[in-house]
């Protein structure tokens, strides 16, 4: 069994789900890894790793109009904004969703479905970098 660990930046440009599915690939091929699992897991607070539709934007566009109908920004009962009315939304969120995921890699292919991508779920206004990290284990 091997373990391997992997580094992406992925910069945004404020709210929104932003696919991730071919630079996780791409770690992949360049390991040449055939079975096993990947996990991909982000280091932040304030945005998530989610599996979703990638064939239709709507879908991510209902999403994101959802999370934002769900958790409010700018509301006045939460005390903890030190970095503006977006900042404890976006740690609900976070929370709401998940900072990774783990998928089966067989014949050297992420075994996502048909309309299934990778998406770093970005839920602050302001562009961010973003670190996520691409973990495999394989035979």
């Amino acid at each position: 069994m091997r373990i391997h660990h992997d580094r992406l930046e992925v910069r945004t440009r404020g709210k929104g789900l932003y696919e991730i599915t071919d630079e996780v690939q791409s770690k992949l091929d360049q390991r040449g890894v055939q079975n096993g699992i990947v996990t991909v897991f982000v280091q932040h607070t304030s945005c998530s790793v989610v599996i979703m539709e990638n064939a239709d934007p709507t879908a991510r566009r209902d999403l994101e109009e959802f999370f934002d109908r769900l958790v409010p920004e700018d509301a006045d009962y939460f005390t903890h904004n030190a970095e503006g009315g977006d900042d404890m939304p976006s740690h609900i969120r976070m929370v709401l969703t998940r900072t990774s995921e783990t998928i089966p890699i067989m014949d050297g292919k992420i075994q996502l479905g048909t309309w299934q991508g990778i998406f770093l779920f970005e839920h602050r206004r302001d562009p961010h970098s973003r670190k996520v990290f691409v973990t495999t284990i394989d035979e």
